[in-house]
């Protein structure tokens, strides 16, 4: 494995090498092996995944770092088009505040989907993302796309062919990133003096709070605080301007920041977020410990009540196959022995194995015609859309299962309560 994975030499951010060690999953699959039918046992690539505590700018991340081809070269995640996604994506589109022709420039782009709301709404854009198969789509699709990591190189790149961004945009991306400073030199080589840079991460707070464990995984390297980011983007010349919280994959905070001297005020949403911060208390290691102390709970909690299940005969599935399904299967020591089948309306997902707990993934339609008596609700970031649409499965007598943050059932309100 020394040939895709390091351990860290120190903080991302500040350098520092003295860490809290807060929680450790063992040796664990890449979320994103989605295996062959046919591939042997123990085929998937296996790498520490151990969670640890900056103890100078209180960064929370992975001791060990995958090499990003190793995941994001052809990368099977496709940016969500569900409607959870877009009505956040369109209220980002309206908050920027950008006038015809004005570019936009999205870092993390997938396949250009959400650039694409700008490009309607009368702007320029350009995209950049490693992962050389979905950036294809997005060129296909007409948003010019850079098939590179986002640098400093490329960053000047942009700006000698297209000029300087008034927005500079990266959605739930920035986390997976080991090189940030390399990325915000590429922020600061496009990004217009009186431009925005706009990121959008999951929120540590929320995850902390909500002992959300199962969105741990290689490519979470980063959980992020406003305080850490702020710490970050200082040293790269950008202030804090504005931040609010956003109700997607788990609670997410969107952060934007100016650069130095642009003149663009503080909003008060800023202070308020970081005295609260500092009023949990993330300056210490009591948060986090607490947070090790819920994860092993909440796995033997989830562990043991799917296990009972399928012993009384009842019939599991996954309803969606997402990178946290894999940690939350393989963390519980789940296997397709207690869960028959994933869904997931990826395609690229679609006829493959989960990695670790090798639980075959088909299509939504094959199963809901399998009627499991529960689907354990992997993608429960998008559970109030899911279990709307759903409604007849529930009507019919199946039932969901929310994992997170503790176990809980949904039936249709007409059923008998669940056990």
């Amino acid at each position: 494995m020394q040939e895709i994975v390091r351990k860290a030499d120190g903080c991302r951010v500040c350098g520092r090498d003295d860490w809290l060690d807060v929680v450790s999953f063992g040796e664990t699959p890449l979320a994103g092996d989605f295996l062959d039918p046919d591939a042997p046992i123990g085929a998937e690539r296996r790498v520490p995944l151990e969670v640890v505590v900056c103890r100078g700018c209180r960064l929370m991340s992975l001791r060990h770092v995958v090499d990003p081809e190793a995941m994001f070269g052809h990368y099977r995640y496709v940016s969500s088009e569900s409607e959870t996604i877009m009505s956040h994506m369109r209220r980002l589109v309206a908050d920027a505040d950008l006038a015809e022709g004005d570019l936009v420039v999205e870092f993390g782009s997938n396949t250009g989907v959400h650039l694409d709301l700008f490009r309607r709404a009368g702007m320029r854009v350009a995209g950049v993302d490693p992962a050389r198969n979905l950036a294809e789509i997005a060129n296909a699709r007409g948003v010019e796309t850079v098939p590179e990591p986002f640098t400093g190189r490329v960053g000047a790149r942009l700006t000698e062919r297209h000029g300087r961004a008034r927005l500079v945009l990266g959605r739930q991306c920035f986390a997976h990133i080991d090189g940030v400073h390399e990325v915000l030199d590429g922020v600061t080589a496009v990004l217009d003096p009186g431009g925005v840079l706009t990121i959008e991460v999951p929120y540590l707070v929320e995850l902390l709070a909500n002992d959300e464990f199962d969105t741990i995984f290689h490519e979470h390297l980063s959980y992020f605080s406003l305080g850490t980011l702020r710490t970050l983007f200082g040293m790269h010349g950008l202030d804090l301007v504005d931040v609010r919280t956003a109700p997607v994959h788990g609670g997410s905070i969107v952060v934007s920041a100016a650069p130095r001297g642009a003149g663009r005020p503080e909003r008060p949403a800023v202070a308020r977020m970081l005295a609260r911060e500092d009023a949990l208390g993330l300056s210490g290691d009591g948060p986090y410990l607490e947070f090790a102390r819920h994860t092993e709970a909440a796995r033997a909690e989830i562990g043991d009540l799917i296990r009972s299940l399928a012993a009384e005969g009842r019939t599991v599935a996954g309803y969606g196959a997402p990178a946290k399904g894999a940690t939350l299967l393989n963390a519980c020591g789940l296997t397709r022995e207690q869960v028959l089948f994933c869904t997931d309306t990826t395609q690229l997902k679609q006829g493959r194995l989960m990695p670790g707990s090798r639980v075959p993934i088909v299509s939504p339609e094959e199963g809901l015609a399998r009627r499991p008596d529960y689907f354990l609700l992997l993608a429960w970031n998008y559970a109030d859309e899911i279990i709307a649409r759903e409604g007849a499965y529930l009507e019919a007598g199946g039932r969901f299962i929310v994992p997170v943050p503790r176990p809980r059932f949904v039936t249709a309100p007409s059923a008998v309560p669940a056990p």
